[in-house]
Order: structure tokens, then C-alpha cells, then sequence
């Protein structure tokens, strides 16, 4: 139920304050794509390579978040479209505070990803397409949930027995069955140097 007597308190210490601080043009990075095809471990690799350039990061994982703030939802189409919203405020919270902040979420459905994207201003959103074909992350399978979802122990798998919506025009398009993670991570953060996120090392 939305509340109705609240108003938004503005603050002395703006966003650009906070970037100008950091050196930094602060964004979300928003990795989208099947389990097991690497966006927690692209992400992991970014945000230490960003870290090394002393840049001001946090990574929001989709399994760490349902650990806490998601912990009571599940993932049928519903609870999905609700874990993604709320970390959609939080990432914008994060972003306000002048962070450059990732996010790996399968998050299948196209519509939600552009919720998230107009959160934020115009450049902050960058979506982040980890494209590794089905086979190739059921081969991984890192979790064994691929072999659950084919014997009908897991209902509601993205790319089984749930859709996944393929980013039509992302920021970013990685392949990770073709390049390792390192080349994965370099390519990202070129990105982010090229467009004027962060600066020199």
C-alpha cells in the first residue's frame, strides 16, 4: 500500500557533489543474462579492476540481495518483477551517492530492465548483456540448478520452463563463451574510460 503523507526531504549535499568528490561520473552497470552465464563473476572481475583504479563501487548481487532485503520472494513471474523493483530504488539510492554500482540480476523480462533505466538520468543506466548460449551455461552449471530444472525439481527456470527477453539494444554486449573473464571485465571498464565515467589510472 503506497503511503500517502510523505514528502521527499532534499539534501545539501547533492549527487554532482558527491561525484566530484569521487572523481567520477557515477552509473549502474545492470548485467543481465541466463544463470550460469558469468554476470557474477564479470561483475566481481569489473569491480575489481575499478577498484584498483581507486574508483567508488558496490556490487549488488542477486543472490547475496535474496539472502536480505529480497529474502521473502520467490521467483515466479510476480516475485520476480518485485525483486528487480526494489533493487532497482536501491541501485538508485546507491547511484545518488555518486557510487559506480553493478547489479547481477538474470532480471529476464525486458520490461523491467527499462523500469530501472528510467530511474535514472539520461546515461546512468547501462545494460550490460552477458550473452553465453543456453548450452554453454548448462555445461557450466555451477549450481546444479540447470539438472534440477530438467528433472522438474525447479519451476520458473529462466530458459527452461520461463522466458527470458534478450536485450534488444544494450550498452554493452559481452560474450563470454568467446573470451575469458579478464578480456570481459577489460572490455567493460574501456567502456566506462571511453564515455567518460572514470579517468585515467
Amino acid at each position: 500500500m503506497k503511503t500517502e503523507n510523505t514528502v521527499w526531504h532534499p539534501q545539501l549535499v547533492t549527487k554532482p557533489d558527491r561525484a566530484k568528490l569521487k572523481k567520477q561520473r557515477p552509473c549502474l552497470l545492470w548485467y543481465t543474462g541466463l544463470s550460469g552465464s558469468g554476470k557474477s563473476t564479470v561483475a566481481n572481475a569489473v569491480d575489481d579492476l575499478l577498484f584498483a583504479r581507486h574508483c567508488h563501487t558496490y556490487l549488488l548481487d542477486g543472490d547475496n540481495v535474496r539472502h536480505g532485503l529480497n529474502g521473502d520472494l520467490g521467483f515466479s513471474d510476480e516475485d520476480r518483477i518485485e525483486n528487480i523493483r526494489r533493487i532497482s530504488q536501491v541501485a538508485k539510492l546507491f547511484v545518488d551517492s555518486g557510487l559506480i554500482v553493478s547489479t547481477a540480476f538474470i532480471s529476464p523480462f525486458q520490461s523491467d530492465r527499462d523500469m530501472a533505466r528510467n530511474l535514472l538520468e539520461r546515461g546512468e543506466f547501462i545494460e550490460v548483456f552477458i550473452d553465453t548460449p543456453i548450452d554453454v551455461c548448462e555445461q557450466r552449471d555451477p549450481k546444479g540448478l540447470y539438472k534440477k530444472a530438467r528433472a522438474g525439481e525447479i519451476k520458473d527456470f529462466t530458459g527452461i520452463d520461463s522466458d527470458y527477453d534478450v536485450p534488444s539494444a544494450p550498452e554493452i554486449h559481452v560474450k563470454t563463451a568467446e573470451q575469458d573473464i579478464l578480456a570481459c571485465a577489460t572490455q567493460i571498464v574501456n567502456y566506462l574510460y571511453d564515455n567518460g565515467y572514470i579517468g585515467q589510472e
